[in-house]
């Protein structure tokens, strides 16, 4: 009896799991559910043309490119954002010499103490030192940009899916929004104070475009386009990210050649050893 009631007891649940299924499938064939303008306008991130000199298995870091990133940086995006986790002395791997690291940590003023007083104050930025935020607090960061805090920079390139390409396109993708999602969606209009993007995740953003054509000027003679800053600034910031990306690579490649060397002598050893033997 206590197996055909255990018996009974499972088919019935069975049953009821899989007429909930059923009732779930039926309903989203009937009303299937309808796309988000998020889902329906999101557009995916694509790189520049050419792409990047580090894609690929065998890439490598552009220096003139990271240096021209690092310059686009200090002259538009350190005016909201911070590097927390970059310092100024780590910028010889980009090739600058120990003097121009110093002017460039110079050009930052960076948290201190008054040593008189011991008071909050503010100093010339060193070589030692890390690229400091803007504000002085969160709360300063808010106020001063419609309660929108900046996020530092320092991971940001794998922060997000497609890093280097995503920030290209998002610096790139700001425009009016398109006729279709306002008669589509016409309660997702942008709302004020907010900037529309399609590479952004919710299509609207507190940022306004940060790049124009001219704004920066390359002593190298690259042209001054609102691409070639996007392009060069998610180049920097992708080194940031990953600044041993070279290093990993190399010494992925040396990994699998030992690995082919190594499976080579494996096989000579296993024929040296059991050349007597028969089958």
């Amino acid at each position: 009896m206590v197996r055909i009631g255990g018996f009974i007891v499972g088919v019935g649940f069975v049953f009821a799991l899989l007429l909930g299924i059923w009732d779930t499938v039926s309903n989203w064939i009937k009303e299937p559910p309808k796309a988000t303008v998020e889902e329906e306008f999101h557009a995916y991130a694509k790189g520049p043309e050419g792409g990047f000199s580090f894609e690929g298995a065998f890439g490598t870091y552009d220096k003139r490119q990271l240096q021209r990133g690092m310059q686009v940086y200090k002259e538009v995006c350190a005016a909201c954002h911070s590097l927390r986790l970059v310092s100024f002395r780590d910028l010889t791997a980009l090739g600058y010499s120990e003097g121009q690291i110093k002017t460039i940590a110079k050009g930052f003023q960076v948290p201190s103490l008054n040593p008189e007083t011991g008071e909050p104050a503010t100093r010339d930025g060193m070589p030692a030192d890390r690229f400091p935020s803007p504000y002085a607090n969160e709360i300063a960061a808010a106020a001063a940009n419609n309660n929108a805090i900046p996020p530092d920079l320092s991971l940001m390139a794998k922060a997000r899916a497609d890093g280097s390409n995503y920030l290209y396109s998002l610096l790139t993708g700001y425009q009016a929004q398109p006729a279709e999602l306002l008669k589509k969606f016409p309660e997702a209009k942008t709302p004020e104070g907010l900037h529309y993007n399609p590479y952004f995740h919710t299509l609207n953003l507190a940022m306004a475009a940060p790049l124009k054509d001219g704004q920066v000027t390359y002593s190298d003679g690259t042209a001054a386009t609102t691409k070639n800053y996007a392009a060069d600034v998610a180049a920097f910031l992708t080194w940031t990210a990953e600044p041993k990306m070279e290093a990993r690579k190399t010494a992925g490649f040396a990994t699998l050649i030992f690995l082919v060397i190594f499976c080579f002598l494996a096989y000579g050893a296993k024929k040296q050893i059991w050349r007597n033997v028969k089958d």
